[in-house]
């Protein structure tokens, strides 16, 4: 493109700018008129810093509201033309080199809070699972499943996320969301619908507090069964590698119980392993030879050659037993064209 070319589609980008009401910078990027708020907002955020595989293109924008007050105000005032993502720790998420165009909200300590109430435990949705588990654990009651399961809160409500035979879904009583317009509303158990890694949380409602209900239980019984399942968990999975956990669902529809009578024929380590995928690479990319459900960036792994590797596992082990893996990690953003 000559000079004279590049500057005549500057114009007519910087034109049509002016008429949607936006500005541009020097490099003739279109800078968006977002709503003033109180909590931190960056433009580009590198996303390979947020997530826990380290991969990850840039951010347009990046929000980590004050209080809810000022979520409330931010995206009330948000033109709805604008996408936004909200994320919880990065821990099972490969976000893609070619970034994100949205407003990414991180919820931040100001959304971390735990509270007992009888019964009851409300956590904030920025509060780590493995935190609430051990408060809960040290009241008495019994949120075990959740200590080993990575990642925060607001995530594991998103997914229902499960272990040893538990789910969020077993636990939940309501949950406190901001939606896209900014409302504040309160979901019930009979407000939304459940099932094997999943919920209809909706994609663009930021989940702030989430209200469970256990059973009581005496608080050492809980911590020495949390211990067990911190040291089982070190031996079979690769704790000390960059991965974002299960890669894929399990094709037999539940999770793991982790009971000696728990059949394997249906686990994704198991398919995968049977077609001689364990160890697999491709580019920095790998599954793990301690677990082949779990695909870690072995080394300046890109997210390119992390889901590369992950749909190149799903394609030979359909060929392999025709079972058809669906992916557990969200994968998010623009591939580098």
């Amino acid at each position: 493109m000559t000079a004279r070319n590049k500057l005549i589609n500057l114009l007519a980008i910087y034109c049509q700018c002016a008429a949607d009401g936006h500005r541009m910078d020097g490099e003739g990027l279109v800078l968006l008129d977002l709503p003033k708020t109180r909590g931190k907002l960056a433009r580009d955020r590198d996303m390979s810093s947020l997530t826990w595989l380290r991969v990850g293109g840039l951010a347009d924008y990046f929000f980590q509201p004050e209080d809810e007050a000022d979520l409330r105000g931010f995206l009330s005032a948000l033109s709805p033309e604008i996408s936004i993502f909200p994320m919880g720790v990065g821990s099972n998420l490969i976000v893609r080199d070619g970034g994100l165009r949205a407003v990414v909200i991180r919820l931040g300590r100001g959304f971390n809070k735990i509270q007992i109430e009888g019964l009851r435990v409300n956590a904030g949705a920025a509060a780590l699972d493995a935190h609430v588990a051990k408060k809960a654990a040290a009241a008495g009651l019994d949120l075990t499943f959740l200590r080993t399961i990575p990642g925060s809160i607001g995530g594991a409500l998103r997914m229902n996320a499960g272990c040893y035979g538990s789910y969020v879904a077993d636990h939940f009583i309501s949950a406190r969301l901001i939606t896209r317009a900014g409302e504040e509303i309160t979901v019930l158990k009979e407000d939304l619908v459940f099932g094997y890694r999943y919920s209809t949380i909706p994609d663009e409602a930021v989940v702030i507090e989430v209200t469970f209900e256990a059973h009581s239980v005496d608080p050492e019984a809980l911590h020495k069964r949390m211990v067990e399942q911190i040291n089982k968990r070190d031996e079979t999975q690769p704790t000390k590698d960059l991965s974002a956990g299960s890669t894929f669902r399990n094709p037999s529809g539940f999770s793991s119980t982790g009971r000696a009578d728990d059949p394997n024929d249906l686990k994704a380590w198991k398919v995968i392993d049977d077609a001689g995928l364990r160890g697999a690479r491709l580019g920095g990319a790998q599954m793990s030879k301690k677990h082949p459900n779990f695909l870690i960036n072995a080394g300046n792994a890109t997210a390119a050659d992390l889901e590369g590797l992950g749909e190149l596992v799903r394609k030979r082990v359909f060929k392999h037993s025709q079972i058809e893996l669906m992916w557990e990690i969200m994968r998010v953003g623009e591939p580098i064209a």
